[in-house]
């Protein structure tokens, strides 16, 4: 600063810029007593000249004369800007750099030298530091610089205060993104936010696998219980003298080896959300104390002939099985189907949505790899010709099997490698075998392909255009099997010249060696 140590006021400073360059730079008084800021020099007048024009400007300061001070300091506390000199006994600038961004990735760090030459510059701006400033520094030169950093921190907090509030909107919101972002399952979480502020019972149906006890746990989140517990129970886990004692809980002495007193889940779940995944499973008789209890508010443990407890409860049932059909099998009550089935949610199977599957592929990529692998190893990335491999399949298991699926992949993958058809051998063999079945069904005229399915959530040319570029992908995995390899006899299968086979095989990220046995 020119003049470090003259004490004017900071608005009666000369050097001062324009009203337009400082506008750049304004930042609310208010918000600026929320910017935390440590000035660390060995020169006493600056520093305190330094510290005193930031206070008068609004900011909080805390100074250190030492460097193992501002050691000690960084450690304890968090700053969102430090002023760090270059050029300090004891503890060199440099190693007071690396420590506060080692505690605090988010801190802005200025270095300040009397000294300036570029090698020490460059090195600290490769060391992290945001920027730096020459001695002597004017008044205006740190108010700029200062004013560019508070405007940096409050808009990373404001990033943040977004995100977090997005969370609390969607709700297990990275989980949701995982499951998809499809039409179709942005439906079901559009109609599960709207059901969730009422106390509605939700009767959940999908195939093993879509994510029922996510969506459950989404209703739960967004719901005025949310603060009270959520509370799981598979019906199809406990034989059913087990389930009515975990559902109600028991006397003690009520059957043999019930030495104690034990309550149940509906009391456990009181002022919350009880989960009944695969309901249908359930037997009758269970199915009964169930709907009483439901009716009523009241459990009557095992074992006991009076009212043990009153309880509220959200119910939230769950199955991957069509309820319609169990009612009319004699598999469920209807009576207790039509209280649970206030509002009804399909999932629709992974299948269905073929569009979320890069998403959900990437994501179970970076996650199966970051909790086998050591830290820092280079994740491996999707080709284009794995994803259109992925999307051949049929997905039976839905999101739980592409779960495994990449679980099992990163054991056998290398760091940073591109992930190719090949190398999701599981994958590939169940393609193959269709690839087989199509052979089989070979005629002169052509070959026979299961169709792909069609999304109605996509427009008509997506639509399309997906279609063919699958229909393509199959054609040509199948032909050049049915060929051995060879090139020439592929051309002439498909009666297209060797040139466009070639074209079409680029266009799909095919190489002749990761299909092909050889070629004539």
């Amino acid at each position: 600063m020119a003049n470090p140590v003259r004490q004017t006021q900071p608005g009666s400073l000369p050097d001062r810029e324009p009203a337009a360059v400082h506008d750049l730079t304004t930042v609310d008084l208010e918000l600026r007593s929320s910017i935390r800021i440590l000035v660390v020099d060995d020169d006493r007048p600056l520093r305190e000249t330094t510290s005193i024009f930031l206070g008068q400007e609004g900011y909080s300061v805390t100074t250190c004369g030492r460097g193992d001070e501002a050691l000690d300091t960084l450690k304890r506390r968090c700053f969102d800007v430090v002023l760090i000199d270059l050029y300090m006994s004891q503890v060199p600038g440099i190693e007071l750099l690396k420590t506060c961004l080692l505690s605090h990735r988010d801190t802005i760090a200025i270095m300040m030298t009397g000294n300036p030459s570029v090698a020490t510059n460059v090195e600290a701006l490769q060391l992290g530091a945001w920027d730096y400033l020459p001695k002597p520094f004017s008044a205006t030169h740190l108010q700029l610089v200062i004013g560019r950093a508070a405007h940096t921190v409050l808009a990373a907090r404001k990033a943040q205060s977004s995100q977090a509030a997005a969370e609390r909107e969607d709700g297990h919101s990275e989980q949701l993104n995982v499951l998809g972002r499809s039409g179709a399952f942005r439906k079901v979480i559009d109609l599960a936010r709207k059901v969730a502020v009422t106390d509605a019972s939700v009767f959940i149906t999908g195939e093993s696998g879509t994510g029922k006890e996510l969506i459950a746990q989404f209703i739960h989140t967004h719901s005025r219980r949310s603060s009270r517990p959520f509370v799981p129970v598979n019906c199809a886990a406990l034989p059913e003298s087990l389930l009515e004692s975990e559902m109600f809980g028991h006397r003690k002495g009520a059957f043999t080896g019930a030495i104690r007193e034990k309550t149940g889940l509906l009391e456990a779940a009181n002022g919350g959300t009880l989960f009944l995944d695969e309901l249908i499973e359930m037997s009758m008789p269970v199915q009964a104390k169930l709907l009483r209890a439901i009716q009523d508010g009241v459990v009557r443990r095992v074992g006991s002939e009076t009212t043990d407890a009153v309880v509220n409860v959200r119910f939230v049932a769950a199955t991957n099985r069509d309820p319609s059909k169990a009612v009319a099998e004699g598999l469920l009550r209807e009576d207790l189907f039509y209280r649970l089935r206030v509002v009804p949610l399909h999932l629709p199977p992974l299948r269905e949505r073929p569009e979320d599957l890069p998403l959900l592929a990437n994501h179970f990529l970076r996650h199966f790899w970051n909790q086998h692998r050591e830290k820092g190893a280079p994740v491996p990335h999707l080709s284009d010709a794995a994803i259109r491999t992925l999307r051949l399949h049929s997905w039976p298991g839905n999101v739980r099997e592409l779960q495994n699926v990449f679980e099992h992949a990163v054991v056998i993958m290398k760091p940073g490698s591109v992930v190719r058809p090949s190398d999701i051998p599981f994958i590939g063999e169940a393609v193959a075998s269709e690839e087989e079945d199509v052979e089989t069904k070979e005629t002169e005229g052509g070959s026979e392909f299961t169709a792909a399915p069609v999304s109605l959530e996509e427009a008509y040319p997506a639509a399309r255009d997906r279609l063919v570029s699958e229909f393509e992908l199959r054609y040509l995995t199948a032909l050049i099997r049915r060929a051995h390899g060879n090139m020439s006899r592929a051309s002439r299968l498909a009666g297209i010249d060797r040139a466009t086979l070639y074209r079409l095989m680029d266009k799909h990220g095919l190489q002749r060696e990761s299909v092909a046995f050889g070629e004539e």
